[in-house]
């Protein structure tokens, strides 16, 4: 079955009433808003709830404070839900099996207020730690994930859990990819070190927002760039999907702005993914 090509949400959005929207690759590409997708917001927000679900490990008014000073207005959304939150939450909460209060941090400085006002202490040798917390890479400019090897050696051999706040392998930063938490986290398990994540595609982020919406999954539309984290995670908790292909999938599928995949490069890369958006459209646009 071919999957419907959308030139914009408007005759979609009726249909439901609460959205999920990614934001890099869908909203902005991490230095400005993408061209429709303001406006596109604030009509969607005058039939529905808008709430902007993310993989940012931080917490939700640090993505707010951004959103502000690239452009997107707070009054084209109700509500913003980041992995940061969800782990900052089940951390709180004792989940994952996570006792200790002493973690070593894997990355970048702006992340490390994430269990800020919690009983957790950083430590700085990981000898002194009892389990990983790992937000992105400490200079994802330049890193990569097997800068970390030798580091994820030292906790897999103490069998320390790594907990990933940002189940994202990678991310467009304008015309730039670069690697995320979850690609060290699935570099950690390629050496046999445990993993727990928080965020899409995981079930936890969507009951998160069913109960922040006070919606049920029928009546909430995902919208996203990724088939593995945003369509993923909305087909399997039962939430319709559309996949924007303007965003992370753009450079393999070869597209110019304003393009959407032939039909058969779709139906490929949805056939690897084990999952089918509903609907596909170039970018967020009305």
């Amino acid at each position: 079955m071919t999957i419907p090509v959308l030139s914009g949400l408007g005759p979609l959005a009726p249909r439901f009433d609460g959205f999920l929207l990614d934001l890099w690759g869908v909203v902005h590409n991490g230095h400005e808003p993408y061209r429709h997708a303001v406006e596109c917001m604030r009509r969607l927000r005058a039939g529905g709830k808008v709430l902007l679900l993310s993989n940012a490990p931080r917490r939700p008014e640090a993505v707010r404070q951004q959103l502000d000073r690239i452009g997107v207005a707070r009054d084209a959304y109700d509500d913003v839900l980041t992995s940061g939150e969800l782990t900052r939450r089940a951390l709180a909460a004792g989940a994952d099996g996570i006792v200790g209060k002493r973690y070593f941090r894997i990355g970048p400085e702006r992340d490390w207020g994430l269990l800020e006002d919690l009983d957790f202490a950083a430590v700085p040798d990981i000898a002194a730690a009892e389990f990983v917390l790992c937000t992105g890479l400490n200079d994802d400019e330049s890193e990569t994930p097997a800068d970390y090897a030798k580091l994820l050696a030292v906790a897999a051999a103490r069998r320390l859990p790594l907990v990933c706040a940002n189940p994202d392998l990678t991310v467009m930063r304008g015309p730039k990819r670069i690697f995320c938490a979850g690609a060290i986290a699935a570099a950690y398990e390629a050496q046999g070190g445990v993993a727990h994540y928080h965020g899409k595609p995981h079930a936890g982020a969507y009951v998160a927002c069913r109960a922040l919406l006070g919606l049920p999954a029928s009546r909430l539309l995902a919208v996203g760039d990724s088939l593995r984290t945003d369509i993923a995670g909305a087909v399997h908790a039962g939430i319709a999907s559309v996949l924007v292909a303007g965003g992370i999938h753009a450079e393999e599928w070869g597209l110019a702005p304003g393009e959407t995949p032939r039909a058969d490069k779709l139906a490929a890369a949805c056939e690897q993914a084990g999952v089918r958006p509903g609907a596909v459209l170039a970018e967020l646009r009305w």
